[in-house]
């Protein structure tokens, strides 16, 4: 059970990559939620869509905190 919780931890943190846009800011979230929902053993779908509306709203709400994604 512990290494699970430190694997989602990790993705959470993805979530600090906002990206540059909104279409990547959604992507990002959307990732590291359905990721992070199938080390929990929760429903992947369900994880994205809250990790990428929860990156999104973080994202436009805190510009200055993102980190872009660079090519």
């Amino acid at each position: 059970m512990g290494i699970k919780v430190l694997l989602a931890a990790g993705m959470l943190f993805g979530l600090a990559a906002c990206g540059d846009t909104l279409g990547e800011q959604a992507l990002v979230g959307g990732a590291a939620g359905a990721g992070t929902a199938l080390v929990t053993n929760g429903d992947p779908l369900t994880g994205a869509v809250i990790g990428g509306a929860g990156n999104v709203a973080f994202c436009q709400s805190f510009p200055d905190q993102c980190r872009g994604i660079r090519r």
